[in-house]
C-alpha cells in the first residue's frame, strides 16, 4: 500500500534533510581550511556521502526513502510509484535539501567566517564540472544516475538482503568510479536545494551560485532515471525466467 501524501512529505523532507546535512557536512569538513578534517581527500567525501545516503534512507523508510527526484521519476516510469505522488515527493526532497544545507552551514558557521578562500565555497553545497563542457557533463550525470536507478529498480529481485546499506555501496562506487568529471550529483534535489541555500546564506565573500551550470545536475539525472526505468520495463519479463546453472 502506498504511503499517504502527508507521510511522503514529512519523511522525504526529514530524510533528504539528513542526507544533505551529512553530505554537505563532509565536504565542508574536507574543504574548509580551519576544519579538523581539512584535506581529508576525495575518498573521505565519497564515504561521507555514501553514509549520508544510508542515514537518510534509514530514517525515511516510511515514505519509501526516495530522497531523490531521479529515484521518484525512475520508479514512476517503471510503475513502482503513482505519477500522482511524484510532485509531493519532489517538493519534499527540495525542501529537505534546502534545510539540510542551511543546517550544515550553521554547524560550520565560524569556519565559514574565517575561511581564507570564501569565493570557492560553492563546491561545499553543489556540484561543478572539473572540465566545463555542458553536453559531456550531462552525459556523465546520465550515466551515473542510470547506474543508481537501475540498481534500485533491480533491488527487489536480486539485492533485497542488503537493504539500505546496498544503496550506500552503490553511491560509493559511483563516486569513486564516475564522480571525477562532475562531482556526481545524480540527484537534482541534492544539487538545486543547496545551491539555492548558498545563494541566500550570508557567507562572507562567497562566489556566485553558478546558475549557468545548475541545469546540468537536473537534466542529466532525470534522463538517466527515465532510461533506467525504460530498460527495467523492457527487461522485466526476463526476471521470472529460470536460472540455468
Amino acid at each position: 500500500m502506498s504511503p499517504s501524501l502527508g507521510t511522503i512529505f514529512l519523511w522525504e523532507t526529514i530524510g533528504t534533510g539528513m542526507l544533505i546535512l551529512l553530505g554537505t557536512g563532509v565536504v565542508a569538513t574536507v574543504v574548509l581550511q580551519k576544519s579538523k578534517g581539512t584535506n581529508g581527500g576525495w575518498l573521505l567525501i565519497n564515504f561521507g556521502w555514501a553514509m549520508a545516503v544510508f542515514v537518510g534512507a534509514t530514517v525515511s523508510w516510511r515514505s519509501g526513502a526516495h530522497l531523490n527526484p531521479a529515484v521518484t521519476i525512475g520508479l514512476a516510469v517503471s510503475g513502482g510509484t503513482p505519477w500522482s505522488d511524484v510532485p509531493i515527493y519532489i517538493l519534499a526532497q527540495l525542501l529537505g535539501a534546502f534545510i539540510g544545507a542551511v543546517l550544515a552551514w550553521a554547524a560550520f558557521k565560524k569556519n565559514f567566517d574565517e575561511e581564507p578562500n570564501p569565493e570557492g565555497t560553492l563546491g561545499i553545497f553543489s556540484t561543478g564540472p572539473a572540465i566545463r563542457s555542458y553536453g559531456w557533463n550531462v552525459v556523465t550525470e546520465v550515466i551515473g544516475t542510470f547506474v543508481l536507478i537501475f540498481w534500485i529498480l533491480m533491488t527487489p529481485e536480486s539485492n533485497s538482503g542488503l537493504g539500505y546499506a546496498g544503496v550506500a555501496f552503490v553511491v560509493l562506487s559511483i563516486g569513486n568510479s564516475l564522480g571525477g568529471p562532475t562531482g556526481y550529483a545524480i540527484n537534482p534535489a541534492r544539487d538545486l536545494g543547496p545551491r539555492i541555500a548558498y545563494a541566500i546564506l550570508p557567507i562572507r565573500g562567497k562566489g556566485t551560485p553558478d546558475w549557468g551550470y545548475s541545469w546540468v545536475p537536473i537534466v542529466g539525472p532525470i534522463i538517466g532515471a527515465v532510461l533506467a526505468g525504460l530498460l527495467y520495463l523492457a527487461t522485466k519479463g526476463t526476471l521470472d525466467l529460470p536460472v540455468v546453472s
